[in-house]
């Protein structure tokens, strides 16, 4: 990583793919912890699992039903249905060893009941009178309401083979089976694996906890009334919502004033529970660009690390320099449209990644995309860190012909412009709103982002073009 000093003297420019290695090289996976299992939902493992019993762990009824031998069904018809001695009942979370099941004999039998004792095969109840004595029946009586049911005969009207509507044991997964691989990402179905061989908890990389934080005396909060000269904080909840997309755990910090002083007290508060700070605004060449003067300062007063005071020492006051010793920001200029000025660092006693997005609401949210959310993938440990990209045909806008104005981009940069995906056999993007870094509103419509590269100087319709897919 280049120094500030150097940053803000060699008028350097970067390109969007030497930023984003630059990040991701200095960002690391979190390190693992244990987790509940619900806690660990979106989580990678990173720990083989393996069957410690079966799955099931015993012989069971797949059906609501009775509980045969099959040679008893064998002739079993319509006509003639084969008439069976029920013994009783085989409920779920029986031990099922209560009752013996006998030549010419059955017992009812429960979904996930164990099998008794003797019976090979299960009778759903739909093909039986249901102890009835009339034809066949859809559904058990209830044993509170009909005690009887579990005793007297019952007739059944169609034969099985044996292991019939059996859920045999291990025939979902056998013990020292691997259950699940170091790397999986832990969803639904993984969870539900997990519970059911009895684990409560599983170690993973832990989701990382991202401060976001806008800045701006201009911002209010939505809710409020607005000022003279005001507008409401967009970018902080855009930001923090697309950091929980990512998956990480998001914390939202009101709109900071421009204020060098305010912001680093509150950098300060907030690293407490930050794995990364995303700050929006206030990093570009204008007088009250907050973030690049507050944390440009801190850098250059680095401290070398020898030479810091320990946690507690010092007068009041110094425990916020001591957060700041050490910073490392580099504020540059990137070769892409929106979102030209970033900076990216290191802040406080643990060397937390700091990200500095621009203002605008685009610039804010393709910066976020581009650079953010792989850094916050890279934390988790997961192997897909970027959004996905296609190959598309460039269509005019809806609602406009061939006529309308062929898109444009700026020689040696890389633009970004919002755009609606279609896939299938032949897929095709159109570009929605304009190519403004303050146009929220097509945002808003916008699945997707066309990328025209640093080379080119436009794209006509027709052409093919790479796109980022958002959703």
């Amino acid at each position: 990583m280049s120094s500030t000093t150097e940053q803000a003297t060699g008028a350097r420019t970067w390109s969007v793919a030497e930023h984003l290695d630059d990040i991701l090289t200095a960002v690391q996976p979190l390190e693992p912890i244990e987790l509940n299992l619900l806690d660990a939902q979106g989580c990678v493992l990173v720990e083989q699992v393996t069957v410690p019993v079966a799955l099931p762990p015993f012989d069971n009824s797949s059906m609501d039903g009775y509980a045969v031998r099959a040679a008893d069904t064998e002739k079993a018809s319509d006509a003639s249905p084969a008439v069976l001695t029920v013994i009783g009942d085989v409920a779920a979370g029986s031990s099922g060893t209560e009752l013996t099941v006998g030549p010419g004999r059955a017992a009812r039998i429960m979904t996930g009941a164990p099998m008794p004792p003797g019976a090979d095969a299960v009778v759903p109840v739909e093909w039986t009178d249901g102890g009835t004595g009339g034809g066949p029946v859809r559904a058990m009586a209830p044993h509170s309401a009909s005690p009887e049911g579990s005793g007297g005969q019952v007739r059944v009207h169609r034969a099985v083979t044996p292991q019939a509507h059996v859920r045999t044991r291990g025939g979902d997964v056998c013990a020292g089976d691997v259950a699940l691989e170091a790397g999986t990402v832990l969803g639904p179905p993984q969870i539900a694996l997990l519970s059911a061989i009895g684990r409560p908890a599983a170690r993973v990389r832990p989701r990382p906890r991202v401060v976001v934080l806008s800045t701006g005396s201009e911002l209010a909060q939505p809710g409020e009334e607005l000022a003279a000269g005001q507008i409401y904080d967009s970018n902080s909840f855009a930001l923090a919502a697309a950091a929980r997309d990512a998956g990480a755990i998001a914390y939202r910090v009101g709109a900071v004033t421009d204020d060098a002083e305010t912001l680093r007290a509150t950098i300060e508060d907030q690293l407490i529970r930050a794995d990364l700070l995303v700050t929006t605004g206030g990093v570009s060449v204008g007088a009250y660009d907050v973030v690049k003067e507050a944390l440009t300062a801190v850098a250059g007063e680095a401290e070398p690390e020898e030479a810091r005071a320990e946690p507690g020492e010092g007068e009041d006051g110094e425990e916020e320099e001591r957060a700041f010793h050490g910073a490392h920001v580099d504020f540059r200029t990137l070769a892409m449209q929106p979102g030209k000025p970033q900076g990216f660092g290191t802040i406080g006693p643990d060397r937390t990644p700091i990200l500095t997005l621009p203002g605008n609401p685009v610039s804010s949210y393709v910066s976020f995309e581009l650079f953010v959310r792989p850094a916050i993938r890279a934390m988790m440990g997961l192997q897909e860190l970027h959004r996905p990209t296609v190959r598309a045909t460039l269509l005019p806008p809806h609602g406009a012909g061939e006529e309308a104005e062929q898109l444009t981009s700026p020689e040696g940069k890389r633009q970004f412009l919002r755009g609606t995906y279609a896939g299938g056999e032949r897929p095709e993007v159109r570009p929605v709103g304009g190519a403004g870094s303050h146009l929220i509103g097509a945002l808003a419509h916008a699945d997707a982002l066309i990328v025209l590269p640093e080379a080119a100087t436009g794209a006509a319709w027709g052409s093919e073009v790479e796109v980022v897919l958002l959703g």
